[in-house]
């Protein structure tokens, strides 16, 4: 029994030593630097008031921006020369360029048929209007309808579908107009 609690201490006592060796062999050791990152694609982008991913081509990047269509993104991408570039290894004046691409169309050549407020009913122009600006014309076009107090300015204004849909059975979750079930017992 005496031995074997010898040979247990003198054990215990070897692996203490080893990972006392372990440390001050470690604290000695120099730490070494960690590698310089590599300077790849940017991981988000920041065009036309959205974050975008850098992984992502530029004709299917530009799709993510409000106001710009499939058709339109592949014009702008053909019309830069920039192919099946991602948005992450463009450089800051393919990045402008693109910009101004999107915001100003006519002055790069990008037919007017793509644009999306075409005879702009204010001033009769062709615009192609983005992010923002686009939610605000929606939403200025909308309260145009509702002060007219024309068919489809009612309709918004009343909370119910303005394209001539069935409303018996859709759109029931705001102001139901077909037939309600309490009312149909009562009879």
């Amino acid at each position: 029994m005496a031995e074997e609690k010898e040979k247990k201490d003198a054990s215990e006592n070897a692996e203490e030593d080893e990972k006392e060796e372990a440390k001050e062999s470690a604290e000695k050791e120099p730490k070494q630097a960690k590698p310089a990152e590599k300077s790849g694609p940017k991981k988000i982008i920041r065009m036309g008031e959205k974050d975008i991913d850098g992984n992502l081509t530029v004709h299917r990047a530009l799709r993510e921006i409000s106001g710009v269509s499939f058709v339109f993104a592949n014009a702008v991408s053909k019309l830069c020369g920039i192919g099946k570039k991602k948005v992450g290894d463009l450089s800051d004046e393919e990045k402008k360029k693109i910009e101004d691409m999107i915001s100003n169309p006519a002055k790069h050549g990008v037919p007017r048929w793509m644009y999306n407020r075409r005879f702009d009913p204010e001033n009769g122009e062709d615009m192609h209007v983005v992010s923002s600006k686009l939610e605000l014309r929606r939403k200025m076009d909308i309260n145009e309808l509702k002060k007219r107090k024309c068919y489809r300015g009612i309709r918004h204004t009343q909370g119910l579908p303005v394209r001539g849909q069935r409303t018996r059975s859709s759109f029931r979750k705001s102001a139901s107009v077909g037939v309600s079930r309490s009312k149909a017992r009562n009879k």
